[in-house]
């Protein structure tokens, strides 16, 4: 069994358009002790079998991105069976797709004893998806360029907190929050401002599009903000998660139960640590 870790953008900066159509990012990464899990089995051809259903078992899937690049590499099939457990939502800007193709390489490595360095798997990494390559070592890190460089933040890798999550049934697409950044405009009343928190600056630039196509979000970071015990309260990346960051789980437990009874009773929730030690 493999984990697949979620992540929470500390701070999501964009630079800018780049020529081979993404964007210039700046980006601060933490892995949460959220996780999906993946099974692995010689086979004579490669399947993917998936418990949650709408999640693509075909070549859209980043897993089966992965292991095909992986094949170039390797010369011949690696004929896996993989069964994925999802426990990441879908499109909710946590990682969990970028975070199972990792997880897919980091295993075939070890089930077929080909040996490649982090080097080698990073490259492998890069090429299937901008976030892929900060879950093959998943500590507080500073991600560039389109998020595929990764240099590790020691100085904050014990940095630690109690987060909640907090989910609609809406997913948003990774493509069009990029893509309606420029000249979107900023919600009247929600606070746009950095937030500090422990020696980290604390921002995410896609609020903007987001929250003024859907202002719920706006209303829910509003609302967690205002929570008892809460330092801190973002946009999670591109999707549609909002996270706040607490002094205590306890704290974080009360605001998923009162965001459940005051703003959406089908809200997913969940309550874990940021860069679990």
């Amino acid at each position: 069994m493999y984990q697949a870790p979620a992540k929470v953008n500390l701070s999501l900066r964009v630079r800018g358009e780049r020529a081979d159509g993404y964007h210039e990012v700046d980006i601060i990464m933490a892995k949460l002790d959220l996780a999906d899990e993946l099974e692995f089995h010689n086979s004579r051809t490669t399947t993917l079998l998936c418990d949650e259903p709408g999640v693509p078992t075909d070549e859209s899937n980043l897993i089966v991105k992965a292991i095909q690049e992986f094949e170039k590499h390797y010369g011949r099939k690696a004929k896996q069976r993989i069964t994925l457990t999802k426990h990441i939502p879908h499109a909710a800007g946590l990682g969990g797709g970028s975070s199972d193709a990792a997880a897919t390489l980091l295993a075939v490595n070890e089930i077929l004893g080909t040996q490649y360095t982090s080097e080698e798997l990073g490259e492998m990494a890069a090429a299937v998806g901008s976030d892929v390559p900060f879950f093959l070592n998943p500590v507080v890190s500073r991600c560039t360029g389109r998020g595929e460089q990764v240099r590790p933040m020691a100085p904050f890798s014990a940095w630690t907190s109690p987060i909640v999550l907090l989910k609609p049934r809406f997913g948003i697409p990774t493509a069009w929050a990029y893509g309606a950044l420029a000249g979107s405009k900023r919600m009247k009343g929600v606070p746009f401002d950095t937030q500090i928190l422990r020696g980290l600056r604390l921002s995410n630039d896609l609020e903007r599009p987001v929250f003024e196509k859907f202002p719920f979000l706006g209303m829910m970071k509003k609302w967690l903000l205002e929570r008892p015990g809460v330092n801190a309260a973002l946009l999670c990346g591109s999707g549609s998660c909002m996270y706040a960051l607490t002094e205590t789980p306890e704290q974080a437990m009360q605001v998923a139960t009162d965001a459940k009874k005051e703003l959406d009773p089908t809200l997913f929730t969940y309550c874990g640590i940021v860069n679990p030690q």
